[in-house]
């Protein structure tokens, strides 16, 4: 088996080549790879057929079983989500600022690829594609290590993709897998500075965690999504249940769903009932505070951990506030910092929500599950990073570049 250390100098060498790609010949390639995806659907399938036998062997929960889940359909959108990327601008290139100097030196700032970057996730086979769409986009190479749980997955899906590239005359190495999926493999993926540019984490809390505090190679964080939908006083009551019910139980193992509620006690009694019947036709717990269980008594009282869990699963807390200040107060409490949502009439609550409410993204009137890269029409996605530096919000393309200073001079010498 390759050892980490040598995936690291194959891919920085493999960066070399990717930095002298042109558009054109990107777009070969990507369509190669999104057509090689259906072509061998059948062998992906069979490999994740696995991945999926042994999780159910070890009693993994419905929930994370969905997500290491693949299907026709989800393959069709892992494809279509390359076929995306070949539509949009190349960011490659992008002469962001250009300025000239009063002793006549041009100097343009511009936007070049990052070099190689490091993935650690979890159970979604996916991200591989998706991961590997965005990077070769922006001329990146990326080294990918997956959970054990998706490892059959993960391996078919690589094995098409580089026989795509090298079909379309690229280097294959621009996308590398690390096979071994022991913790020791990830924690010296973490220090290998010397070959790795950045890295990012996609999954849960204890994933992200452990690549934050142990890792010397720079860090991009894609949080958790402990997101909230705040029912405000003026709300459309028939609104409200129909935003919730998608963001709780659309998919419920995602990270842009729905896990906690917040509503004004103005409109509680009349709210929370609908709220609660149709969420518990889909078979989803609630757990409130004094207040709701005074509207709804045969929910489970909440505890303090509630207010602060990303469940992952059909259950949801509901906590009552006064005011949109409140709320506010409350959501910034306990949020992760991933995606809010109001369902109000107010245009000043709206705005004050808005402005105040601190988030990677924060919707009006609308489901927290477009928090996604496809949806806000990146093509793919990285994650969703929950910090404030280089990147916030769906990591698309541009999110995956960094900038060079390029100067133009006529044998200008400081003096």
């Amino acid at each position: 088996m390759t050892t980490i250390e040598e995936l690291g100098r194959r891919a920085k060498q493999a960066s070399r080549q990717m930095n002298r790609m042109g558009t054109t010949q990107k777009k070969q390639i990507l369509a190669l790879a999104a057509q090689a995806l259906v072509d061998e659907q059948e062998e992906i399938l069979k490999a994740n057929a696995m991945d999926i036998k042994a999780a159910r062997e070890k009693n993994m929960p419905e929930p994370m079983v969905d997500r290491l889940a693949l299907s026709e359909s989800r393959i069709a959108g892992m494809a279509e989500g390359l076929t995306q990327l070949i539509a949009l601008e190349d960011p490659i290139g992008e002469i962001i600022s250009s300025s000239i100097r009063p002793n006549g030196l041009e100097i343009c700032k511009k936007r070049v690829p990052i070099g190689v970057i490091g993935i650690i996730y979890e159970s979604r086979p996916n991200v591989t594609a998706d991961a590997f769409g965005l990077c070769f986009k922006t001329n990146n190479t990326v080294i990918l290590k997956g959970g054990s749980d998706a490892i059959h997955s993960n391996m078919a899906i690589t094995k098409v993709l580089r026989k795509a590239i090298a079909a379309g005359g690229g280097c294959e190495d621009a996308i590398l897998l690390v096979e071994d999926t022991s913790r020791e493999t990830a924690k010296a993926m973490m220090r290998l500075n010397q070959y790795i540019d950045v890295l990012i984490p996609r999954g849960g809390a204890g994933l992200i965690r452990t690549v934050v505090e142990n890792s010397t190679v720079p860090v991009i964080e894609t949080g958790t999504g402990n997101c909230h939908v705040y029912v405000d006083a003026s709300a459309d009551i028939d609104m409200a249940v129909k935003s919730i019910l998608n963001v709780k139980t659309h998919r419920k193992g995602v990270c842009n769903a729905c896990e906690s509620l917040v509503i004004h006690k103005d409109i509680i009694e009349e709210a929370l009932p609908a709220i609660a019947k149709a969420l518990r036709e889909k078979h989803c717990e609630l757990r409130g505070d004094e207040a709701a269980l005074e509207v709804v008594p045969d929910m489970k009282k909440a505890t303090e951990e509630d207010w602060g869990t990303e469940y992952l699963d059909l259950i949801a807390s509901v906590r009552t506030v006064a005011s949109v200040d409140e709320a506010i107060e409350h959501i910034n409490r306990y949020n992760t910092g991933h995606s809010e949502a109001i369902v109000t009439k107010d245009y000043a609550n709206a705005r004050k929500f808005l402005d105040e409410v601190d988030a990677a993204a924060v919707y009006v009137n609308a489901s927290t599950r477009f928090t996604d890269g496809f949806e806000f029409g990146f093509g793919a996605e990285i994650g969703i990073s929950t910090q404030k530096l280089h990147a916030r919000g769906p990591m698309g393309l541009k999110e995956l570049t960094t900038t060079k200073y390029v100067i133009y001079g006529d044998g200008q010498i400081r003096e």
